[in-house]
């Protein structure tokens, strides 16, 4: 079963975009054989802290790891008009409802835009969007390259431990920046259901050469969410 959800965003931020994303998600936490077609706690969390940060996200090209359903980047790109914004998952259907979630709240994707021979749109910030299936055991250096991503985000990527391996190794070739270009500064959210799972990403990325800190938490809560949980935002760097 699927539902529509509508997320209000800060009355502060308002854009001429809209105050508001909607979204078109799974009642199921697992279905088709994936957990990303419904929106996780820390994406909530990663989207509030964006929209008190713009500064960190206007004008710039941003990927997002493991997008889901939308919400973060959607949330990012109605508050603070990122110049090019690459959304990304490995799993074929939640990539198909990405798209239609982008069209619910009034974008379209650059291909769409190239097809028709649009440039700019009245109704809405001129923003580059894209969904890539992205495959974190596959993805080449160069394919990341190409992207030239200013800042990298994702949320609630670290839940199982199988997985771990192959996210560190896509945030080391996102670092590994070719003499000249400057690495992407990286924002990782997660809900810390398991210590166990979340030490072990810390390490792996511990041994793999990448620093990390944890961001003081932020106090205001504008989306619905559980506050007992435990959401936490590492910055990672060399």
């Amino acid at each position: 079963y699927w539902r529509w959800t509508q997320i209000t965003l800060d009355q502060s931020v308002l854009k001429p975009s809209g105050n508001s994303v909607t979204l078109s998600e799974n009642v199921a936490i697992i279905s088709e054989g994936t957990t990303g077609l419904v929106t996780w706690e820390a994406a909530l969390y990663l989207a509030e802290w964006a929209i008190g940060n713009t500064h960190l996200f206007t004008d710039r090209t941003i990927l997002e790891l493991g997008s889901g359903i939308g919400l973060t980047g959607l949330a990012i790109c109605k508050t603070s008009k990122p110049k090019n914004y690459i959304f990304s998952d490995c799993h074929e259907l939640v990539c198909q409802q990405l798209k239609r979630n982008i069209h619910l709240n009034g974008f379209r994707l650059e291909m769409e835009d190239q097809a028709t021979g649009q440039t700019e749109h009245s109704d809405r910030p001129w923003i580059t969007m894209a969904v890539l299936e992205l495959d974190w055991n596959s993805v080449l250096e160069e394919q990341l390259s190409e992207i030239a991503a200013d800042i990298v985000i994702a949320a609630d990527v670290v839940y199982d431990p199988q997985i771990v391996l192959s996210l560190v190794r896509v945030l080391q070739l996102l670092l590994n920046y070719r003499k000249g270009r400057t690495a992407p500064k990286i924002f990782i959210a997660s809900t810390i259901r398991n210590l166990e799972t979340y030490h072990q990403f810390q390490t792996e990325l511990n041994k793999s050469g990448i620093s990390w800190e944890v961001i003081p938490g932020h106090m205001k809560t504008l989306f619905p969410y559980d506050l007992d949980s435990s959401v936490e935002i590492l910055t990672l760097f060399r």
